[in-house]
């Protein structure tokens, strides 16, 4: 991404994150008269609305617990920008309406301002603690598909996927090793890594050696892995290798054949050329290094353009990415992006699979999706 995209980008994302904050701030300042209240909730919204950003220049520098500290804080303050907005955006909309009914009136619309900000503090407390309780509490979700090709003497294979991880500030030790004893008792014969397995800065990851945590003893076909957007976030150039350095082989539009001759693609994210300015190879060209009479699975960061993957006859795709909007109801706006945000669907002779991923971004919650490992057991017919 060249400096003046990257400018744009933080200036809108600025923007947006200020107007919103204030327009929060404003409504809890006016909810309360003047006073002592008012002075202890300035200062105790600016150090809260400030912990994100100030989190993240810090750990650009150096990652430390300190800066691990301010990006849960503002993790769980971001989700309380959603959650608040949107109830205190409600409360302006039904303010006229109970007005002209008459059941505010002038006398006790001071009344009505301090407690929908007080009910607001209290749902959006709910839904932000339940929504962490559910990030927290990782599922398999499980997948029994056919693919009518031969594999030879391959008649099952079971897969393991796992997107969007985000090692980093707040995915850490306790979430690597719960994810690796996930995968133990799964007992795949091979296990992918769908992109964005570090969050962004590799500093917090490097600084504990995060992945010395991750191991699958019980994988037959080891582990392989595709880059996501937030690989290239940090420094693909550092990020990469310390992946790759645990044994972990990343498919850089490359093909595998595993027994059986099932192939496995593995593509660039589509990002990557944000960061590098080089394309990733089209997937008509990476096609022509397979042999299409054998089981196809591509593995391709962010489910779009699935008109190609049908067309190129891939007989499975496995994407993450979306995080199924994460929080609800941005997972409405995934749906309205992606064709498929989340789940299974069949194109024709093609099947796809897009996970909501096991980490999270941002905030750790998860209101609208639940974290999750794919198992998927595979049969191959064919002759």
């Amino acid at each position: 991404m060249n400096r003046r995209n990257m400018l744009i980008f933080f200036l809108i994302a600025f923007t947006i994150y200020f107007l919103t904050n204030l327009y929060i701030f404003l409504k809890g300042i006016n909810a309360f008269p003047p006073g002592r209240f008012r002075f202890w909730y300035t200062i105790i919204f600016i150090f809260l609305a400030s912990t994100f950003i100030i989190g993240k220049i810090l750990e650009r520098n150096n990652s430390t617990i300190f800066t691990d500290i301010l990006n849960i804080i503002g993790g769980f303050w971001m989700g309380f920008m959603l959650y608040g907005f949107l109830l205190l955006i409600i409360s302006d909309i039904s303010l006229p309406v109970l007005r002209l009914s008459r059941i505010i009136t002038a006398e006790n619309i001071a009344g009505f301002k301090k407690w929908s900000f007080l009910i607001t503090l209290v749902i959006s407390f709910v839904l932000i603690f339940g929504g962490f309780i559910n990030a927290v509490i990782p599922v398999v979700k499980k997948y029994n598909i056919v693919i009518n090709k031969p594999a030879g003497n391959v008649k099952n294979l079971r897969i393991a996927a796992v997107s969007d991880i985000h090692l980093g500030s707040i995915i850490r030790k306790r979430s690597i090793r719960k994810l690796s004893d996930m995968l133990q008792r799964a007992k795949p014969d091979i296990v992918f890594l769908l992109g964005d397995i570090v969050d962004g800065e590799i500093g917090p990851v490097i600084r504990d050696d995060l992945l010395k945590y991750f191991t699958c003893p019980k994988c037959r076909d080891g582990l392989l892995a595709i880059t996501g957007n937030h690989e290239y976030i940090g420094g693909a150039s550092v990020t990469i290798p310390y992946i790759e350095k645990h044994g972990i082989r990343i498919l850089k539009d490359e093909v595998v054949t595993l027994d059986g001759g099932i192939q496995i693609i593995g593509r660039i994210d589509r990002d990557g050329f944000r960061f590098n300015r080089k394309e990733r190879l089209p997937l008509e060209d990476l096609m022509k290094m397979v042999d299409k009479t054998r089981p196809i699975i591509l593995l391709d960061h962010q489910p779009l353009k699935l008109e190609e993957t049908e067309k190129a006859g891939i007989d499975l795709q496995l994407s993450g990415h979306t995080h199924n909007g994460q929080m609800w109801p941005l997972n409405y706006i995934t749906r309205m992006i992606y064709e498929v945000s989340y789940g299974y669907k069949r194109k024709a002779n093609s099947q796809v699979i897009v996970s909501s991923g096991f980490g999270i971004w941002g905030p750790r919650i998860r209101s609208g999706s639940r974290s999750e490992v794919l198992l998927i057991d595979i049969t191959f017919r064919g002759n």
